[in-house]
């Protein structure tokens, strides 16, 4: 065991498991914004000293590399790359028992040092070793991949031998934090260390102190999606863990018919909660009964700040990393300079079009960024949806459109919309330009969110839970244009800080006539007619979002409202 190990053991009482976390673009431990976030909260925590160890898994091969061929059909391969480059094997295994065998678990170290010194651990969680058979050792490699069985070993594996990996190393947290259900099952590990004495069992009640586990547990959840609640069979978890815990009890906690793990995460949790005002209300609808307080998500501002950018802030404003609540005097930057910077990232964005597509965009007309997941709910076809209307527009406003997203390999309307955004782009050929980048990732996400000069957003409400691609956006001048879902009704200052797309509270019909009607009468002619005005709202979305829409805001708010408790 490393000597800066033993450091982090004497100081880290809080510990957060994650199924993905972002670390660095060259680390394939993500898919999508749930670890971007949480990506962002390890260095939020490192940037404020908050004594956080993270544990995730190691997943080798990644979440998928991308390819997509001339028709728009997408295809997947894995991302491998190489965890001895970044991270260092710990001497330190546990076996978790999965079908009466043992499956062993080492831990990968990697530490995150922040600029002025402060470090962070995190450690990635691997089965590939030669203790185990040729099937277990792959249990770590797939992010999301394999079926329900694979995944529910995914999730044995974060949780039971996350929470024993820490115990073998020393550490001894308070506090566990769930970054969504993934990690449920640690919680029945901690019951069985927290067993009622025989002499003091009431009958008809669980023979675990559930109160105690209650008081160690934080649980955030970030779906209103159905699909989105891991769910398993009994059935399936007797296989995989007879006897592990009180089958009675465990149904009482997570479900009669199926083990729920958001339902487990609910009830052994003593602070729960949504990440953004409006998720939190949407979750407490699907689960009456539970209290869902709201920390609105944020970004972390050094991580998604263009250069340019960033050299601006440091020359006016030189604790902004540290203090993005200094952000708020960026109302009094020269609104010359926010443009050379913006120049600067969209050039950026216009050359790895360029590189990747052959398409050359024109600096001087303003492009539409639209990228996340390729999934029905964020509805990445709306712009689309009256191409007559999109077509006029672009005759007297012209603008240029850049998409990007992974859609899930199972999700096959996910995979439809991409084919159709090709199918789409080629009959606007010559009328709007329309492209896809492909292999959306870490890497190209920081170029798209500087670049666009407006960011677009148009979820089927209320199922965004927060979205943060709209925050980085705004962090680097650009405007979002956004149906009123997640974080954006917090934000949005209609005409300041950019656009809403209808009203809230609008049936989803409404919406594609509203987005038309805003880029017609308010966003495209600002652009044209008024750059001034529009260089002013720049400067109002960096003052007004940026300020408050960041990681350390968020997790400040996380260590007085739930870490101390």
């Amino acid at each position: 065991m490393s000597s800066s190990l033993d450091a982090f053991i004497t100081r880290k009482h809080i510990a957060y498991f994650s199924m993905e976390l972002a670390v660095r673009p060259e680390m394939h431990t993500y898919a999508g914004g749930l670890g971007i976030l949480a990506g962002d909260t390890a260095r939020s925590c490192a940037d404020l000293g908050i004594p956080v160890v993270f544990v995730t898994l190691l997943s080798r091969a990644g979440y998928f590399r991308q390819a997509i061929d001339a028709d728009g059909r997408q295809t997947e391969q894995p991302d491998w790359w190489e965890p001895e480059r970044w991270c260092s094997p710990l001497n330190a295994m546990v076996a978790v028992d999965i079908e009466k065998k043992p499956v062993w678990i080492r831990p990968w170290l990697y530490v995150h040092t922040c600029p002025h010194g402060h470090q962070i651990p995190i450690l990635f969680l691997d089965t590939d070793l030669d203790q185990n058979g040729e099937d277990d050792r792959t249990l770590t490699h797939y992010l999301y991949g394999g079926d329900e069985a694979y995944r529910l070993r995914q999730e044995i594996i974060l949780g039971i031998a996350g929470i024993r990996i820490l115990q073998a190393l020393g550490f001894a947290p308070h506090t566990y934090h769930l970054n969504e259900g993934h990690a449920a099952l640690l919680t029945l590990d901690l019951l069985n260390r927290l067993r009622v004495a025989p002499e003091e069992l009431i009958a008809g009640e669980p023979p675990y102190d559930i109160a105690e586990a209650r008081a160690r547990c934080v649980f955030t959840t970030h779906t209103p999606v159905e699909a989105g609640q891991d769910r398993f069979s009994y059935e399936l978890f007797e296989r995989l863990l007879p006897g592990f815990i009180d089958l009675d009890a465990l149904k009482r906690l997570a479900g009669d018919d199926r083990l729920n793990m958001t339902r487990l995460a609910l009830n052994l949790a003593g602070y729960v909660n949504g990440v953004a005002r409006r998720h939190a209300e949407t979750t407490e609808h699907m689960f009456p009964g539970y209290r869902i307080h709201a920390v609105t998500n944020g970004i972390h501002p050094g991580t998604w700040t263009h250069p340019a950018f960033a050299q601006l802030y440091t020359a006016h404003l030189p604790h902004w990393q540290h203090e993005p609540e200094i952000l708020v005097r960026a109302l009094q930057l020269p609104e010359d300079e926010i443009w050379r910077c913006h120049e600067s990232a969209k050039g950026d964005l216009i050359q790895q079009v360029k590189e990747s597509t052959g398409v050359a965009l024109d600096p001087d007309i303003p492009i539409l960024g639209f990228a996340r997941r390729m999934t029905g709910y964020k509805r990445p076809l709306l712009l689309f949806e009256d191409l007559d209307r999109l077509v006029d527009l672009a005759s007297r406003r012209p603008f240029q459109v850049v998409l990007a997203g992974k859609a899930h390999p199972q999700d096959a309307d996910g995979k439809e919309a991409i084919r159709q955004v090709y199918e789409l782009a080629r009959r606007l050929s010559g009328k709007v330009t329309c492209v896809f980048l492909p292999d959306y990732d870490m890497r190209l996400a920081m170029t798209l969110v500087a670049g666009a000069d407006v960011w677009l957003n148009t979820p089927l409400p209320p199922l965004e839970a927060s979205g943060t691609s709209g925050m980085k956006a705004a962090l680097n001048g650009v405007l979002n244009l956004s149906v009123l879902d997640g974080w954006w009704i917090e934000a949005c200052i209609e005409g300041v800080t950019g656009w809403s797309i209808g009203h809230d509270g609008d049936g989803a019909g409404q919406h594609a006539t509203a987005l038309y009607d805003q880029l017609d009468h308010a966003v495209l002619p600002l652009y044209a007619a008024d750059p001034a005005r529009w260089r002013w709202m720049m400067k109002q979305a960096i003052g007004n979002i940026a300020y408050y829409f960041n990681s350390q805001r968020m997790m400040r708010r996380y260590a007085t409202e739930a870490y101390l408790r």
